[in-house]
């Protein structure tokens, strides 16, 4: 074997699992990357992935790979950007032990993310909420466990990769009611409960008896919830809730949706930008302003304190239908 096969084994059992302690989730994120890249530099090069040597994978094959996951297989500019994150990963630590190829990793290194657009996040609004959690049917077993699981989510903005964990025993509905998780990171995080989410939860768990260590949210089998299953049963119940709050049906609802729909709350509710990053376990206190942009209400704020003297505060409404006409084009 060459230097990349042992080196790409370290990476993982060393690097990876020791020293950072990572995540399964991350650990599976770095080897799908590192498997299309493989793959890739195979078929470029004739060689057997375990025969490919540090200098097969130099910068222009690392862009002809980055192109081919963007065009040919169809990834989007996020995902490109995720899989160049574990490859450079890969190469920081290769530098650290193979300081002869100094000259390749570095140009791979300097390889940039790609930019692009920002779009608003989706949000959903006070009816839209409750119509959502309306949505399942509480006669059944599984729409008592969908119910309480909407509920928690829409109230606390768990990732869905930290819903699907809870056990039991991270709920705690006494004085100072409130859910653990272990989230994204690695950092443990704990979330107040309020007194509706409370007593949700409690007639969850009090209708079906277990142990601390069951899931909070399992399976007719007993077994943990996946976040695919998750995704399938918030679009079940947004396809019903879009019955009574048409709206629903214009947006794109995902179990990221409910998050967003936390930090709004929050936010709405004059929470600071910086206690919203807590609670939601945000690494950076600057990825809360995606909330803040998203917010035309603080927007019109902002621009009626800085309106004229003398004028009244408020949106520019046209007066003549030809003038409607135009700005609605």
């Amino acid at each position: 074997m060459t230097t990349l096969a042992p080196t790409l084994q370290a990476f993982f059992t060393d690097r990876l699992a020791q020293q950072r302690q990572a995540s399964s989730h991350t650990v599976a994120a770095y080897r799908d990357a590192l498997k299309l890249l493989l793959g890739f530099a195979a078929q470029h090069t004739g060689k057997q992935p375990c025969t490919l040597a540090i200098a097969d994978l130099d910068a222009p094959v690392i862009g002809a790979f980055l192109d081919h996951l963007e065009h040919e297989r169809g990834n989007s500019v996020r995902t490109r950007n995720a899989r160049l994150a574990a490859v450079h990963a890969l190469f920081r630590f290769a530098a650290l032990r193979h300081p002869e190829q100094a000259a390749t990793i570095q140009r791979v290194l300097a390889i940039p993310p790609k930019r692009f657009d920002h779009t608003i996040i989706t949000y959903l609004t006070e009816s839209e909420t409750t119509a959502l959690l309306a949505a399942p049917d509480r006669t059944t077993w599984a729409g008592q466990r969908d119910h309480a699981l909407l509920t928690l989510a829409v109230q606390t903005g768990l990732r869905v990769s930290e819903l699907a964990a809870l056990l039991r025993a991270h709920i705690h509905l006494g004085v100072g009611a409130h859910v653990t998780c272990l989230g994204k990171g690695r950092k443990q995080r704990i979330t107040p409960l309020t007194a509706t989410t409370v007593a949700v939860i409690n007639g969850w768990l009090t209708g079906h008896d277990g142990l601390p260590i069951d899931p909070l949210f399992p399976t007719r089998l007993g077994t943990p919830m996946s976040r695919d299953a998750i995704e399938r049963r918030l679009t079940k119940h947004a396809t019903t809730a879009a019955l009574t709050a048409p709206t629903l049906a214009e947006k794109k609802i995902s179990p990221h949706t409910l998050r967003h729909t936390a930090a709004m709350r929050l936010l709405h509710a004059d929470v600071d930008s910086t206690v919203i990053a807590l609670w939601l376990g945000h690494e950076n206190v600057a990825t809360t302003q995606i909330y803040i942009h998203a917010d035309l209400a603080l927007k019109e704020q902002a621009l009626a304190r800085t309106a004229p003297l003398g004028t009244t505060p408020g949106r520019y409404r046209p007066s003549d239908t030809l003038m409607t006409f135009l700005e609605n084009l």
